[in-house]
């Protein structure tokens, strides 16, 4: 019974979201109080209704409830807890009910927390979100229904895929949603703007907030899919430019550059057209990005749909959604006019280049991403794109980026001297040359990679601490504490990238690594440490059967930790996986995997050591930490600040109310 009311809970919720879109768009146009207030309780509706259908579903899993053909599909009844509810969103279907959910989430937050926002433009921006409601709603329920019954359910279920049981990757796609699918309120708001013919400094004031707690979600989500794949894949990487990975990766890409745009809106009132366009194409690469992993076109751990008409549904929602608004905004390009004017030398001119870079970066691995599906399509040749083209395609823009980041964070609005800024940050240049001129002198016959790598996040992080102290002005360490949380919040996402750029150069220049067959009491060293194959057992754990090796890590004779690596295999799933052993460290990893047996005796048996990898994750912490204390601002709250009612330009349509 409560899975049919589940699935009665969406059909109601898609009529709720036909309801929200319709009635408080009418109501703006014709300023009806009464119509636009549709918007608010519609908005908490859509939430509760599919907020109790994904209850019922993850009720489903937890009990066994294998009359649901998901739940057979993609459970079992020794499956740990932990993984019977994270199956719920470990599938097509039960992702796409987190998707929905999350979109109504953030409409109803708009009602919660848009209570400075003129009427007409709060009406028009949960409407919007109500339209995202609708498309995939019904994308939901007509092609991707989680409550589809079984005449005859078995005695058990097929279980979730292996690779997907671990704690990483269970809280990795809520994130990585949360991001996506968070990227729809910037569009929604850019939309709303176009609707209304104004983008002024309040708009983006408004939409920042927005953009960046999707910024951070998402940067959680890549981070904790990156730390999953080093540790769970067995491969000893932690990115491999595979398709999906770059579909979350474009859109943290343009969002970054829909940060800096929306403060040039907000404080110079410039940049309005290519803002409204950063936002809109944002969420386009979310739709890319759920068009690539349902429809069928690759084949890939991420993948969770190969049903063609699917795909060529979201195509449609892509289409009419991306068509519509950049349609929009063709014709509405006369009332996205610019007031504020600035010099070559100035903070504008500075995010503008960061725009540039952060789009030509995106756009580079979006050709890399589809060039092999176009190829395959348009010219019937299989080609491969992989992490040689990224790494020199893409790689030049970072760095580009990197240099300027510092930079441009120290100086002023409209008018600069770049003198001034260089003095200041002179410090900071002088120590990340002597720590590229050191790295260079201790390195023999490597590549250029890690002392660049070290030199740029040393650069980063410095040009962090000295644009924060800068910001003290002649009061001193006195005024640090006195400091708005914003400031803080920028100089760490900015030390934060920085930390991360220097753990990947180093990983990248100066791994270590070891390929062999090894018999129990086998030993080998590497990069100075040395490892001993002590036994290999087999342990029989709750739903899986464990190839356990276990190893000593010592180093000058002295023991340094136990490694216990594993190969585990799924009977029910019939499917094998990696379990690495890793030793972390603050400026390494020991890193062991064992294979398969041998046919002459022993198991294959591979061995790391990397530099700094824990660097990279840290350095996105740091980043999502900074966005954090940034969202936590007083000033750059929701809405915040809103209810100062902006003089309109002549021309620029009806003004707020």
């Amino acid at each position: 019974m409560l899975n049919e009311l589940g699935h009665f809970a969406l059909i109601l919720a898609l009529a709720v979201a036909i309801v929200q879109t319709v009635v408080p768009l009418i109501g703006a146009h014709r300023r009806w109080p009464g119509w636009m207030a549709v918007a608010e309780p519609a908005a908490n509706a859509q939430f509760l209704l599919i907020a109790f259908s994904f209850a019922a579903l993850t009720h489903a899993f937890v009990t066994s409830d294998f009359s649901l053909r998901l739940v057979m599909q993609n459970s079992h009844s020794l499956k740990p807890m932990l993984y019977k509810i994270t199956g719920v969103w470990g599938n097509h279907e039960g992702s796409m009910l987190l998707w929905v959910l999350i979109v109504a989430l953030f409409g109803a937050s708009a009602a919660w927390f848009g209570g400075a926002l003129p009427s007409t433009l709060k009406a028009r921006v949960i409407a919007v979100q109500g339209a995202i409601g609708v498309a995939f709603l019904a994308f939901l329920i007509f092609t991707s229904n989680p409550f589809l019954r079984l005449a005859e359910p078995p005695l058990d279920g097929n279980d979730l895929n292996p690779l997907l049981q671990d704690p990483g990757l269970a809280f990795h796609p809520p994130f990585l949603y949360l991001g996506y699918v968070g990227l729809s309120m910037a569009f929604s708001f850019a939309v709303a703007a176009l609707i209304e013919g104004r983008v002024d400094a309040a708009w983006g004031r408004w939409v920042r907030p927005w953009t960046l707690a999707a910024w951070v979600f998402l940067t959680i989500g890549i981070a904790l899919g990156s730390w999953w794949a080093y540790y769970e894949l067995g491969w000893g990487g932690f990115w491999f430019w595979d398709p999906v990975e770059n579909a979350s990766f474009m859109p943290w890409l343009i969002a970054a550059a829909l940060l800096h745009s929306a403060i040039v809106v907000e404080k110079r009132e410039s940049l309005k057209s290519w803002t409204i366009l950063l936002a809109i194409v944002a969420f386009g690469f979310s739709l890319i990005g759920a068009f690539i992993t349902r429809s069928g076109i690759i084949t890939s751990v991420h993948a969770f749909a190969t049903d063609p008409e699917r795909g060529v549904f979201l195509l449609w929602i892509t289409a009419i959604f991306m068509g519509g608004a950049l349609t929009l905004f063709a014709a509405r390009a006369e009332a996205l006019s610019s007031r504020g004017v600035f010099s070559l030398v100035s903070r504008e001119s500075m995010l503008v280049l960061n725009n540039i870079l952060l789009a030509v970066a995106a756009f580079v691995v979006f050709v890399g991403t589809i060039w092999p599906l176009i190829s395959e399509l348009a010219f019937d040749r299989k080609l491969s794109v992989g992490e040689p083209f990224f790494n020199m395609a893409f790689t030049p823009f970072f760095v580009g980026l990197g240099l300027a980041l510092p930079v441009g964070a120290m100086m002023a609005w409209k008018r600069a001297k770049l003198g001034r800024v260089m003095r200041q940050l002179m410090p900071a240049m002088i120590l990340a040359v002597a720590v590229l001129a050191l790295v260079f002198a201790l390195q023999t016959g490597r590549s250029a990679l890690g002392p660049i790598g070290l030199m740029l996040g040393t650069w980063l992080v410095a040009g962090a601490a000295t644009d924060l102290w800068a910001r003290t002005g002649r009061s001193g360490a006195g005024r640090l504490l006195r400091l708005p949380r914003n400031d803080y919040g920028r100089v760490t996402a900015h030390a934060g990238l920085g930390v991360t750029v220097a753990g990947i150069a180093a990983m990248l220049a100066w791994q270590s690594e070891d390929i062999r067959v090894m018999q129990e009491g086998d030993s080998l060293t590497l990069a100075g440490y040395d490892i001993t194959l002590d036994s290999v057992e087999r342990i029989q754990g709750p739903n899986y059967i464990s190839t356990t090796g276990h190893v000593t890590l010592s180093r000058n004779g002295r023991e340094i930790g136990q490694l216990n690596p594993e190969k585990r295999f799924y009977p029910v799933a019939r499917m094998p996986t990696t379990e690495a052993g890793i030793d972390n460290g603050i400026m390494r990893d020991v890193y062991v995997v064992i294979g398969d047996p041998q046919d002459a005796g022993g198991w294959a048996f591979r061995s790391y050591v990397k530099p700094l990898a824990n660097w990279i994750w840290g350095g996105a912490i740091l980043m999502a930490i900074g966005g954090a204390l940034s969202l936590s601002d007083r000033r750059y709250r929701v809405a915040a600040g809103a209810r100062r009612t902006p003089t309109p330009n002549k021309g620029q349509g009806v003004p707020a109310e």
